[in-house]
C-alpha cells in the first residue's frame, strides 16, 4: 500500500490559511458553542433574509506571490520622473532607518489611537515629537498630532478662526497665492457655513472686511515676504490671520510666530513621507496659547499615572465629535498619526543642524538654477524666494515643458506663459544639469553661495532645543531609540485589538509591501496622466470591485478619512438637491447611528434631528415616520449605519429607505459596519444612495497608531454627477489630491486581490461567527445588550458592565485591567455609556479569542469578590490596574497577591506585556496643559 495519499490543502490560499483566524476544526467547536448547526445556519439566524444579496462574488483569489507579480507590473506601468511641481509635494529622502523600522514595522503600523494611553506611551512620545517640532519650526506655543492634508487644515483653520474671531465679518480672506488646491477645499468647506470667500493678493487685503485671512509663506509660485504688517491689520480689526506654511523654509525663513500669526498649517510630508501620488501625509496645525481649546484634532499632553510619574494621553477635545455630536465645530475624529511619527523622527534623526544644511542645499539650489536662467536672458521671478520659482517661456511653454519631461525632469505649467520650479531635498547637480539643457543651457552653472533672501527674512531665532533632537549622530542610537518607544506600545502584533466599530484585523505583509515600491511611492500628484497609468488601473479595477460589493454604481476615492467620507457624501446630497431646485437641509440621524455622523451634517449646514432608539436597539420606526413627516420636503437625508452601532442587523432597514425616499429625501448609509456585510448584503440593493467606506476597518488599510485612513464613497448612478470634484479647477473638492491618500489604496486593492470574492464573503462569515462566540461564551457572565430578534449579534457584541457601578466597579476598571492581561480594551462607552462594544475580527484565532474570554471571566470572578464583599473596590486589582514592573518590585502591600495582580489569568508569562505607566490621571493633564517636550528636568523630576 502506498504511503503516498493526496491532499487538497492549499498552502497559497491566502483567504482561508492567511487571513482567516479560526480553522474549519475549530469553527465547528465554535459553532457548537453557539448553538448553531453549520455556519450558513448561523448566518440565516442573523442576517435578515430579506436583505441578502442574490448573488456571490465571483472573482478568482491570488497567491502572495501571485499578487506580488501583479503588482510589480502594474507598478512597471508608472513613468518615475523628477517631478518639480512643487505646489506642497515635493521629492524627499526616506531615511532607511525610518523605513524600515517606522514604517514598515508592524509595531507601529498596526497600531490603534492612543485612547488607551497606558498601552500607547511609545506612539505618544513619538507624536508629543512631532507636536514639538511644529510649534518650534512655526514659533507658535501649541501644536496638534497632525490632520488630513494642507489643504483641508487650512479649511479647520478658517472654521476655528471664525470661532475664535472677535470680528464680525462674514467673509474669509484668501490670498490668491495659495496653493490651488487649498483653495478649491476652502471654498467647499465655506460655502455650506454661509462663509464669503475674498480672493485677491495680498496687497488688496481690506483688514475690516473679513474675519480671518489665510496666506501662503512661501507662495505657491516661490514669493516670500513679511506679512507682519498685513497681520497687524488684521489683529486692529479684530480678526485672525492663518499663514500656511513649510517645514523646511522655516528653517531658515523668518517663523509665522514672529510675525504675529494666529494659526499656522502645513503639510510635514518633505519630512521623509514620499509622495504616494498624494498621500498619505501628515499635516500640521498650530496656535498661540489663547487659541488652544478651539484646535481641531488630537493633542498629545503631558499628564502624570497613579504612581505620580510623567505619562502622556490625548488632551482636550480628542473625540468632542463624538461626544458634542451635531453641536461638535469638526468631524475629525482621525489623524495622521504613522506619517506624522515619520516626520517627527525626521527631525531627530537629522536634527536642527541637518535640517538647517537641508534647507539651506535646497534653497542654494534653486538660486543657482535661477542665476542661470537670469544668466541666459530669461525673465525669472520672483526675487525673493525658498525653494520656487518661475519663468517667463511665452509661447514657448508647451515645448519647455515637453523638452523638460524629455530629460525626466516634469515642470509646472503656470498660467499661459510660465513655468514653475520647484527643487527639493533629491535635486543634485546632475538634476540641475538636466534642467537647464531643458531650457537650452548647456554652460555649466556655478553653483552658488549666496542666498535669494533678505536679511530682514532670515530666521533668528532657535528651533528643535530639547535633548531629543540632538541624538541623531549615530544610527545605533536612533534605532534604539525607535525600539524603546515601541516596546512601549501593544499593538496587533502583539495581541488582538477587540475594539468595536474599528476592526483592527490582520494587515498583512503582502499587502504592505508595494506601498514602499519607488514606482508608487515617487509619483507626485499632479503629475502627468500618462505617468501613472499603474496607479489608474489598479484604482479602476479597485473601484470597480467596490462597486460590484456595495451595489452602487460609482465611487469618489478622494476622501481622506471616514469622517471626510461622511462629509463628502453628504455634500454630494446637497448638490443633487440643489440641482433639482430643492432646498433640503433636515437631516434624520437615529441615535444608533456612528457619532461623528452629526458633526458631519452640521458641517454641511444640515440641521440634525434626532430619532430614538427602540429598547431593543432598533431604530424607533414610528418616531422615525413622524419626524420623516414633519420635515416634509425639507428633509434631505437620513444617516444610518448598518448593521447599527448598537451590533445588531435590523429588520426595518428597507422601511426606513422606503420611508426615507418617500418624502424626497436620500439614504445615506455609513459605512462603519461594512465588514458584516460584505459578501452578503449590499448597502445600493437595500435602499442606501450613499454610503463611505472605512478603508482602514473591512479592507485591511492598517490604522497606524491613528491614521493613515481612507474613506471613498459609493453612491447610485443619480448622484454621480454631484461626486467631489478635482481639486485642481474642480467643484466640491474635499481633499488635496484628486484620489487623496492614493498609495494606500494599494493595500485595500492587493487584500480584494489575494481573497478573492469568495474569501471576502468567508471572511464577513467568520467575523459574525467570531462576535456571536464571544456573546455566547460570555452570556452567563455578562448582560450582552441588543441581541437580534433571533438572539444573535451582528459582528460585534455590546458588553454592559453598568450593573457592576453600583459595587463601585467602573467601565474604565475593567478595560484598564484587561491591559494586566496583555489586550487593548474594547470600545469604552460607546454607543451606549458604561459598556464595552468588542469585535473580534475574523483574523482572530480561536486560540486568542479563548484568551479574550478567559481574561473577561477571571476579571468577573474578581468583580464578584467586591459585590460579595470579599475586598473593597478601592483595594482591588480592578482599581489598582493596570500593574507595572515599578508595582511588582516595590513593597507589596496590597489584600491580593502579586501574582494575581500582574500575571492574571489571560496574561502571558514569558511574553508578558508589561505597560510603562500606571493608570493615567486625565484631569490633571487637562488642568495642567503641557503639549510639546518638557524639558529634561521635568523626567528627572518623575524618577525621584
Amino acid at each position: 500500500m502506498s504511503r503516498w495519499t493526496s491532499t487538497d490543502y492549499n498552502p497559497d490560499d491566502f483567504a482561508n490559511r492567511r487571513h482567516i483566524g479560526p480553522s474549519p476544526v475549530e469553527m465547528a467547536e465554535m459553532l457548537k458553542a453557539v448553538g448553531a448547526d453549520s455556519l450558513d445556519q448561523l448566518i440565516e439566524q442573523t442576517v435578515p433574509a430579506a436583505i441578502r444579496q442574490s448573488d456571490a462574488l465571483d472573482w478568482p483569489a491570488l497567491s502572495e506571490a501571485g499578487l506580488l507579480a501583479r503588482m510589480r507590473e502594474v507598478a512597471d506601468k508608472n513613468r518615475v520622473m523628477t517631478s518639480l511641481i512643487g505646489q506642497g509635494y515635493y521629492g524627499t529622502v526616506t531615511p532607511p532607518a525610518i523605513q524600515r523600522n517606522i514604517l514598515e514595522n508592524p509595531a507601529w503600523y498596526t497600531a490603534y489611537t492612543p485612547y488607551q494611553p497606558e498601552i500607547a506611551q511609545g506612539r505618544l512620545e513619538a507624536l508629543l515629537n512631532f507636536q514639538t517640532m511644529v510649534a518650534d519650526l512655526t514659533g507658535l506655543p501649541v501644536a496638534n498630532a497632525s490632520l488630513l492634508d494642507e489643504a483641508t487644515a487650512a479649511a479647520e483653520a478658517m472654521a476655528m478662526a471664525r470661532r475664535q474671531s472677535k470680528s464680525k465679518a462674514d467673509a474669509f480672506f484668501v490670498a490668491h497665492d495659495l496653493h490651488p488646491q487649498t483653495i478649491a477645499v476652502i471654498e467647499t468647506r465655506a460655502a455650506p457655513l454661509g462663509i464669503r470667500i475674498i480672493k485677491g493678493s495680498v496687497d488688496d487685503l481690506v483688514a475690516d472686511q473679513v474675519f480671518a485671512a489665510v496666506f501662503q509663506y512661501p507662495g505657491t509660485y516661490g514669493h516670500v515676504r513679511d506679512l507682519t504688517a498685513e497681520i497687524e491689520a488684521l489683529h486692529a480689526a479684530g480678526a485672525l490671520a492663518i499663514v500656511a506654511t513649510d517645514l523646511l523654509a522655516l528653517c531658515v525663513l523668518k517663523e509665522p510666530g514672529a510675525m504675529g500669526a494666529d494659526i499656522a498649517v502645513g503639510s510635514s510630508q518633505r519630512f521623509g513621507v514620499p509622495m504616494g501620488y498624494g498621500g498619505p501625509h501628515a499635516a500640521f496645525m498650530s496656535c498661540r496659547d489663547a487659541l488652544k481649546r478651539a484646535m481641531p484634532g488630537r493633542i498629545v499632553g503631558v499628564s502624570i499615572d497613579s504612581s505620580g510619574n510623567q505619562a502622556l494621553r490625548l488632551s482636550l477635545q480628542t473625540r468632542e465629535q463624538h461626544i458634542r455630536r451635531e453641536k461638535a465645530t469638526s468631524n475629525v475624529c482621525t489623524a495622521q498619526a504613522l506619517l506624522a511619527v515619520m516626520a517627527g523622527f525626521y527631525a531627530v534623526f537629522h536634527g536642527p543642524v541637518g535640517l538647517r544644511a537641508i534647507a539651506q542645499r535646497v534653497h542654494l539650489h534653486a538660486v543657482t538654477v535661477a542665476d542661470a536662467l537670469h544668466a541666459a536672458g530669461a525673465e525669472v521671478a520672483p526675487e525673493a524666494f525658498f525653494d520656487t520659482i518661475t519663468v517667463k517661456v511665452g509661447v514657448g511653454q508647451q515645448g519647455i515643458m515637453a523638452a523638460a519631461r524629455h530629460r525626466g525632469i516634469n515642470l509646472r505649467k503656470v498660467g499661459r506663459d510660465r513655468v514653475g520650479i520647484s527643487v527639493d531635498e533629491t535635486t543634485d547637480a546632475g538634476v540641475i544639469v538636466r534642467l537647464l539643457d531643458a531650457f537650452g543651457i548647456t554652460d555649466a552653472a556655478p553653483a552658488a553661495t549666496a542666498p535669494a533672501i533678505p536679511e530682514a527674512l532670515l530666521r533668528e531665532s532657535e528651533y528643535l532645543t530639547h535633548p531629543v533632537f540632538h541624538m541623531n549622530r549615530a544610527e545605533s542610537e536612533m534605532m534604539r531609540y525607535m525600539r524603546r518607544l515601541s516596546d512601549r506600545d501593544l499593538a496587533l502584533d502583539r495581541a488582538m485589538i477587540p475594539l468595536g466599530s474599528c476592526t483592527m484585523k490582520l494587515n498583512a505583509a503582502a499587502e504592505m509591501m508595494p506601498i514602499t515600491w519607488p514606482e508608487f511611492g515617487a509619483l507626485h500628484p499632479f503629475a502627468p496622466a500618462d505617468q501613472a497609468a499603474g496607479y489608474h488601473e489598479a484604482i479602476a479595477d479597485l473601484t470597480q470591485k467596490l462597486c460590484v460589493i456595495t451595489g452602487y454604481d460609482a465611487f469618489s476615492m478622494q476622501p481622506n478619512s471616514g469622517a471626510q467620507g461622511e462629509y463628502a457624501g453628504l455634500l454630494t446630497i446637497q448638490a443633487y438637491h440643489k440641482a433639482r431646485g430643492e432646498e433640503r437641509d433636515i437631516c434624520l440621524i437615529p441615535v444608533s447611528a456612528h457619532g461623528t455622523n452629526p458633526a458631519s451634517a452640521q458641517m454641511c449646514g444640515m440641521q440634525v434631528v434626532v430619532v430614538k432608539s427602540a429598547p431593543n436597539g432598533d431604530i424607533d420606526l414610528e418616531d422615525f415616520a413622524d419626524k420623516a413627516a414633519k420635515a416634509g420636503d425639507r428633509l434631505a437625508a437620513v444617516m444610518i449605519t448598518y448593521p447599527s452601532t448598537h451590533g445588531v442587523f435590523e429588520d426595518t432597514v428597507r422601511q426606513v429607505c422606503d420611508i426615507t425616499h418617500d418624502h424626497g429625501g436620500q439614504v445615506y448609509i455609513d459605512g462603519a459596519n461594512m465588514n458584516a456585510l460584505v459578501g452578503l448584503v449590499k448597502p445600493g440593493e437595500i435602499g442606501g444612495d450613499v454610503s463611505h467606506l472605512n478603508l482602514h476597518k473591512t479592507f485591511a488599510i492598517p490604522h497606524g497608531g491613528g491614521g493613515p485612513g481612507m474613506g471613498p464613497i459609493g453612491v447610485k448612478a443619480h448622484l454621480a454627477p454631484f461626486l467631489p470634484g478635482d481639486p485642481q479647477g474642480g467643484e466640491g473638492a474635499v481633499s488635496a489630491a484628486p484620489y487623496g491618500s492614493a498609495s494606500i489604496l494599494l493595500i485595500s486593492w492587493a487584500y480584494c486581490l489575494m481573497m478573492g470574492g469568495e474569501g471576502l464573503t468567508q471572511a464577513t462569515r467568520v467575523a459574525i461567527l467570531n462576535a456571536n462566540y464571544i456573546a455566547a461564551r460570555l452570556a452567563g457572565a455578562y448582560p450582552i445588550l441588543f441581541m437580534g430578534n433571533r438572539g444573535r449579534v451582528a459582528h460585534e457584541c455590546i458588553i454592559d458592565t453598568r450593573p457592576f457601578a453600583e459595587h463601585g466597579v467602573t467601565v474604565d476598571d475593567i478595560a484598564k485591567r484587561l491591559i494586566d492581561n496583555g489586550f487593548h480594551a474594547p470600545t469604552m462607552s460607546w454607543p451606549v455609556s458604561g459598556t464595552l462594544m468588542v469585535e473580534p475580527t475574523e483574523s482572530e484565532t480561536k486560540a486568542e479569542i479563548d484568551r479574550f474570554i478567559t481574561a473577561l471571566l477571571a476579571i468577573r470572578d474578581e468583580i464578584t469578590d467586591v459585590a460579595e464583599g470579599r475586598i473593597a473596590a478601592d483595594q482591588s486589582p480592578l482599581r489598582h490596574a493596570p500593574h507595572t514592573v515599578e508595582d511588582l518590585v516595590r513593597d507589596w502591600d496590597r489584600p491580593y497577591s502579586r501574582e494575581q495582580g500582574c500575571f492574571p489569568a489571560g496574561a502571558f508569562r514569558v511574553d508578558k506585556y508589561w505597560p510603562p505607566v500606571g493608570r493615567v490621571d486625565n484631569a490633571h493633564g487637562d488642568r495642567n496643559l503641557i503639549c510639546t517636550c518638557p524639558p529634561l528636568e521635568a523626567y528627572a523630576e518623575a524618577a525621584e
